[in-house]
């Protein structure tokens, strides 16, 4: 319906409704036209239908603001795409595709450093090319010890929005990558600025992470860092439907661990153990039919939070405890103002639902397929997720060098150059030959296979 607005002879405005073809709604959402303001220079409205007129035009801004806002569901049930909206998680994608391209040339090679550099130099090179204003919380180091992706890094095309906190480990599992085994994957976490926790000194925490909360599976409120171990898992047990026998535990293969295991087995439980990748192991347990039922142990808490956004945006949950590794690392985290008591939870750990996440293998694991090269190209497995549609994606790429392609940007031309000239071999020599091996100049340099 349009809305028209006349002056009468006295001053005053009235309101004509005017049908329109137009403006049909569509099934499940409105349609919302800007009211057209006729009015003669020489009848001005007094100041009570100026303010009556901004009063109709705010309600219109704010009916159109929730519209391009919030996902609608039809009476059908699923997502509405009527009005499509820009899903970063999809742009993100690219970046971890990158960096696992770059990564997975170093697969079983024995040098986890260059793997690690390879991942941060293609992954910040893409990163550069996505429209938004981001800062990174939580990247490779401080400023001084990290000389991309470090704490604080502006990053982006130079965009005023959106602003985001960005929140990103180029390769989870260098040491995975680099002996030829299986788990390794490139992530990146994407929220509205202020919402991703800073982990400030604490590099560890303890963790807990269950399923989705649903009706047949885990609720939160039922298991807490605060609780035994027998507790907790008696409650997945529960919450799923299976004797304790049946709950596998997935933790890391670490010494620090040695009474948790016993006392996951005194309860019944079995274990999984795990080298490294505690950010794919943590989206296994919220992942339908997945072989893991729950997480336990101490890892890092970088990778804590980014696991935190990947099940934030599955149903799952997670909660965290920082653990000082000493007593210089505890009086740093109490001088900065952190409870080293204080159990963290999802919303502790990433705030609101404005959340994006996106991963792509580069070794074989559980959650995803590592890089497969193929001779002129390769192809990646990635999976993506965004918090406020609740949707999670797995995309299969197939990329060919001889293809313009975001993924196969000439690192030799960027002003990183140097940064990639400084890399050793794994002997420890210099080495000024590229990094990931092939052709040196034009496009597609050092992203061509080995071969």
């Amino acid at each position: 319906m349009a809305l028209s607005f006349h002056t009468a002879s006295r001053g005053l405005m009235k309101v004509a409704h005017h049908p329109s073809s137009s403006s049909r709604a569509a099934p499940c959402r409105s349609t919302f036209q800007r009211p057209h303001l006729l009015v003669r220079v020489s009848q001005l409205p007094s100041s009570s239908d100026i303010g009556e007129l901004q009063h109709l035009n705010n309600l219109h801004n704010q009916r159109a603001a929730s519209i391009l806002s919030v996902d609608v569901q039809n009476d059908a049930g699923g997502p509405d795409y009527s009005v499509v909206q820009r899903n970063l998680a999809l742009e993100l994608v690219r970046v971890t595709e990158a960096a696992a391209l770059a990564a997975g040339r170093w697969f079983g090679k024995g040098d986890k450093n260059a793997a690690d550099q390879a991942a941060v130099d293609m992954m910040r090179k893409v990163l550069n090319s996505v429209a938004m204003d981001g800062i990174v919380v939580i990247g490779e180091g401080e400023k001084d010890e990290a000389p991309m992706l470090y704490c604080g890094e502006r990053i982006g095309n130079g965009s005023m929005f959106p602003k985001v906190d960005i929140a990103v480990d180029p390769l989870d599992g260098t040491s995975l990558t680099s002996q030829g085994r299986n788990g390794a994957i490139s992530v990146i976490a994407v929220a509205e600025q202020g919402a991703l926790f800073d982990p400030g000194p604490c590099m560890y925490m303890e963790k807990l992470a269950v399923g989705p909360q649903t009706h047949t599976q885990v609720d939160p409120d039922s298991v807490s860092l605060d609780y035994s171990v027998r507790h907790n898992i008696k409650w997945v047990a529960k919450a799923l439907d299976k004797p304790i026998s049946d709950v596998t535990v997935l933790m890391l293969d670490r010494p620090r661990h040695a009474d948790l295991i016993r006392q996951c087995r005194d309860a019944g439980a079995r274990i999984r153990l795990i080298s490294d990748g505690d950010v794919a192991g943590a989206i296994e347990v919220a992942k339908a039919g997945a072989p893991v039922d729950m997480m336990m142990g101490i890892g890092g808490t970088p990778e804590g939070v980014i696991a935190a956004c990947a099940l934030k945006c599955m149903g799952g949950h997670i909660q965290g405890r920082l653990w000082p590794r000493n007593e210089e690392e505890r009086a740093a985290a109490v001088a900065r103002g952190y409870d080293i008591n204080k159990i963290l939870l999802m919303d502790d750990l990433v705030r609101g639902d404005d959340v994006f996440f996106a991963a792509t293998g580069v070794s074989d694991g559980d959650l995803l397929r590592g890089v497969r090269y193929y001779s002129g190209g390769a192809s990646t497995n990635s999976i993506v997720m965004r918090c406020k549609s609740c949707t999670v994606r797995f995309i299969e790429t197939y990329h060919k060098w001889s293809k313009p392609s975001v993924t196969n940007i000439s690192l030799d031309d960027s002003d990183d150059s140097t940064v990639m000239n400084r890399r050793t071999n794994g002997n420890g020599s210099g080495s000024n030959t590229h990094p990931y091996g092939g052709a040196t100049r034009g496009r597609g340099a050092g992203q061509r296979p080995p071969w």
